[in-house]
C-alpha cells in the first residue's frame, strides 16, 4: 500500500484587501504589487479569528472530503508559524474544536514549508502501521505579525488554512519520494523581530527560492525515475510569481498545469501549498494518477518538495 491523500480542505476570510486598499495606507501601488509579486488582493482574519479557528474550518472540510470522523483521527499536525498562544499547541487547540479525542497533536514549525515536512512525517507514521489516519494542517494569521506600515512586507501575506487527512492508498499511488532540507545560515534573512513583526530581506530570499524550488521539483521527479514531462501539475508555495514561474519553467510544463492561488489569497506561508492543493481538486485541476510535485521554502532558510500520485 501507498500512503496518500484522503481527503482535502480549505479555508480563507470573508474579509478582502486589495492592492488599492493598501495604496491608501502605504507608499506603494497596484502595479508595483502586481507585476513584482502576482498578488492582486489577500485575505484577512478578523480580531476575533485566531489561527486555530481558521484550521478548524478547514479540517472540517477535509474531514468531510475524506468521509473520515474526528474519532477515527490518530495524530493531528499543524504547520504554523502564527500560533494562537506560544502553548497550547494549535493542533490541540484543534483536537478540542473537532472533537478528535483519540489524536495525539503537535505544531511543526518550518514556515512556509511547513506542510510539506508535515506530509512527509505523516507518511513516516502511518508506513510503520503506528497510525491510520493523519491530520496534516497548515494554517496562519500572518497579519498579526505584520507591520502595516512597512511596504515591503505588508503587500505580501495574507491568512487563511488548508487542510489534508492523510492514509493509507492503493499500491503506486500516493507520495512517492520527497526531499526535505534546510539551511540555518539563512535564518537572519527572514525571522520574527523582538518587536514581533516579521522581517524579510527579499532580495536574498527570492536569490535562495528562485534556485531551490525549481531544483527540488526536478529532483524528487528524478529519485523516482521519471523526466519532468511525466509532471501533470505543479503547487508551489504562493510566494511571488517570479518563483513560482522559475519551477515551473523548469519542468517545462504549461501555465495552466500550475497552481496559481497567489492573485487572491497572496502568501499564506504553511498554509499556501494546501489551500492551492484542495483548491485544485475542488475545480477539477487534479484527477486521478496525475502525477503532482508540491514544493516550497520558507524561514530557516527551510524547504521540502513531494512528487505524489493522485489517488485514493
Amino acid at each position: 500500500m501507498g500512503v496518500g491523500v484522503l481527503g482535502v480542505g480549505h479555508y480563507a476570510p470573508s474579509k478582502v484587501v486589495t492592492n488599492k486598499d493598501l495604496e491608501k495606507t502605504v507608499d506603494t501601488s497596484d502595479e508595483w504589487i502586481r507585476t513584482r509579486t502576482g498578488i492582486e488582493e489577500r485575505r484577512i482574519a478578523e480580531d476575533d479569528m485566531d489561527t486555530s479557528d481558521m484550521a478548524y474550518h478547514a479540517s472540517l472540510s477535509a474531514l468531510e472530503d475524506a468521509n473520515i470522523k474526528p474519532e477515527d483521527i490518530d495524530l493531528i499536525l499543524v504547520a504554523t508559524v502564527t500560533p494562537d498562544t506560544p502553548f497550547p499547541s494549535v493542533s490541540c487547540m484543534l483536537q478540542e474544536k473537532l472533537g478528535a479525542w483519540n489524536a495525539a497533536a503537535m505544531d511543526i514549525s518550518a514556515a512556509c514549508a511547513g506542510f510539506m515536512y508535515g506530509m512527509v512525517t505523516a507518511k513516516q507514521f502511518i508506513d510503520s502501521n503506528v497510525y491510520k489516519h493523519i491530520l496534516v494542517v497548515g494554517a496562519e494569521k500572518l497579519s498579526k505579525i505584520t507591520d502595516w506600515s512597512d511596504r515591503n512586507t505588508c503587500v505580501l501575506f495574507g491568512d487563511g488554512a488548508g487542510a489534508a487527512v492523510m492514509g493509507e492508498v492503493a499500491d503506486g499511488k500516493g507520495i512517492l519520494s520527497f526531499e526535505l532540507g534546510a539551511n540555518g545560515a539563512g535564518g537572519p534573512h527572514l525571522y520574527q523581530k523582538d518587536d514581533g513583526y516579521l522581517y524579510m530581506n527579499g532580495r536574498e530570499v527570492f536569490k535562495f527560492a528562485v534556485r531551490q524550488m525549481p531544483d527540488s521539483s526536478v529532483n524528487v521527479i528524478e529519485k523516482i525515475g521519471l523526466g519532468k514531462e511525466d509532471v501533470d501539475y505543479l503547487i508551489p508555495h504562493q510566494a511571488n510569481i517570479r518563483i513560482m514561474e522559475a519551477a515551473r519553467e523548469k519542468l517545462g510544463i504549461s501555465e495552466d498545469r500550475m497552481a496559481t492561488t497567489i492573485k487572491k489569497y497572496g502568501n499564506n506561508s504553511s498554509a499556501s501549498i494546501p489551500m492551492a492543493l484542495s483548491e485544485s481538486v475542488k475545480d477539477g485541476k487534479i484527477k486521478e494518477n496525475d502525477l503532482i510535485v508540491l514544493v516550497g521554502f520558507g524561514a530557516g532558510l527551510t524547504w521540502g518538495a513531494i512528487a505524489l500520485r493522485w489517488g485514493r
